[in-house]
């Protein structure tokens, strides 16, 4: 509004067409951002030049765009395992405006998960990021402040701890008979056709997930706003596939954030539009459980499952098949859920793997770089379980698939492992309104931390 204000106030000063007052405004807000850049370039400079340790690696790219245009295939981690080869396990590129560093060892993922925590516990959110998550109102993407920490023992308390996890330990039994059912099924009516696990897998967890977080599986749910009636598959769909689209959908804006009083409707309205049908999934699927709660169903249920228990395969079993677990964890290790973390801030300067890391860059952690190491793994292209047989219980950790350090370690038992990898995606996506301190409300989706 500003630069319109400036173009129309030259143009009645000094009887300039529009078209030509318009590049003229543009050129010099570009050529001011350009600027900017440019004395940020060179303060990171200084600063580099007064630190004890030696600058990172840098991936060549081009001017002002940097490395921008080797990354146009949506599987950066590939592309950043390739590099490791050449450049080292830590190394910087540039995505326009913005350094990344790019993290491919387990030593130096651990070290900035953990030891560093400190320096790199904020969040840097795409523009898709900030409006699905409500800003950082997603455990997952938040800050490590006050905030994070109260919905995390929520989480804690009514999903993934010991107690939550007792009272759901039905729907797991339930889970797994259904899985091997339909295993069966499939080998029986196509002996010869290969299992797409997926096609299995994906209802039996999502209607574990729709257990867990609403209290039992749906069909079908009319949506108010929407006017509409989805189906099961619908709202997977809505609630879980299209929101994890989004979160990896690219505005260019993002690179060049001094170039971001551009307009881009198409890509604000798809994600806008995304949002706007989770929130009315959400919202119908919250009023049908106040409905049913209202019939004293679960209480109901509940007590069917305390008092019948089980005699198909249990969760103390499980300690009985190392080999499912080495399954599980090599599963973890060679098809990583979450490829590469979701970037995190440098606030202020620090140290990793031995290089200085100036503030203001941001930290990409490698996941399947690490768990493709040579120098970790024994032929990592190999999906061999074995390699987890004859290790101990800190050998489980070095996927990173539930974080790093003790933290990560003690969210990991038998109980919580199958729940926690395979259903993070769906179920933590459920939006739960809490009255946060000063009386102000904050809606926040639980989500992996």
């Amino acid at each position: 509004m500003a630069l319109m204000d400036a173009i129309m106030e030259l143009q009645a000063h000094q009887a300039m067409p529009v078209g030509i007052a318009v590049v003229l405004g543009c050129t010099t807000v570009a050529l001011g951002g350009l600027l900017l850049w440019l004395i940020k370039v060179y303060k990171n400079d200084q600063r580099k030049k007064r630190s004890n340790f030696p600058p990172l690696p840098e991936v060549p790219g081009l001017p002002v765009i940097g490395n921008l245009l080797q990354l146009k295939e949506k599987k950066p981690h590939m592309t950043f395992t390739k590099w490791a080869k050449t450049y080292g396990p830590i190394y910087s590129i540039r995505t326009g405006s913005s350094t990344v560093i790019v993290l491919n060892d387990n030593e130096v993922a651990k070290e900035a998960m953990v030891t560093k925590f400190s320096s790199i516990s904020t969040r840097k959110l795409s523009k898709a990021l900030k409006i699905l998550t409500y800003d950082k109102c997603m455990v997952a993407m938040s800050d490590y402040d006050d905030f994070h920490k109260t919905v995390k023992r929520h989480i804690l308390t009514n999903v993934l701890g010991p107690n939550a996890q007792k009272r759901h330990r039905g729907h797991r039994d339930t889970l797994i008979a259904n899985t091997s059912k339909g295993l069966h099924v499939h080998v029986e009516e196509h002996p010869l056709q290969a299992v797409n696990f997926r096609n299995i897998f994906e209802s039996e967890l999502f209607g574990l997930a729709m257990k867990e977080a609403i209290g039992s599986d749906v069909e079908s749910v009319y949506a108010e706003e929407l006017r509409t009636s989805l189906s099961r598959h619908e709202i997977f769909k809505v609630l879980v596939k299209d929101p994890m689209e989004g979160a990896i959908d690219v505005d260019w804006r993002d690179f060049f954030p001094f170039l971001k009083w551009i307009p881009n409707k198409t890509f604000e309205m798809k994600i806008e539009q995304m949002d706007m049908r989770r929130q009315a999934v959400m919202k119908a699927l919250i009023n049908k459980q106040r409905k049913r709660l209202s019939s004293g169903e679960d209480r109901l249920y509940e007590e069917i499952q305390r008092v019948c228990g089980s005699d198909k395969i249990t969760e103390e079993k499980l300690c009985q098949l190392p080999y499912l677990s080495a399954v599980f964890h090599e599963t973890l290790r060679k098809h990583s859920p979450v490829p590469v973390i979701p970037l995190r801030y440098v606030h202020e300067d620090t140290e990793l793997g031995g290089y200085y890391v100036p503030a203001g860059s941001e930290i990409a952690i490698n996941i399947y770089g690490c768990n493709m190491d040579e120098q970790q793994w024994e032929n990592p292209e190999e999906w061999n379980p074995e390699r987890f047989l004859d290790g101990d219980q800190m050998d489980l950790h070095r996927t990173l698939a539930f974080g790093g350090g003790e933290e990560g370690l003690r969210w990991f038992s038998p109980g919580n492992a199958d729940f926690l990898h395979n259903d993070w995606e769906i179920s933590t996506r459920f939006r739960v309104e809490i009255e946060r301190w000063g009386g102000r409300k904050c809606r926040y989706c639980c989500a992996h931390g």
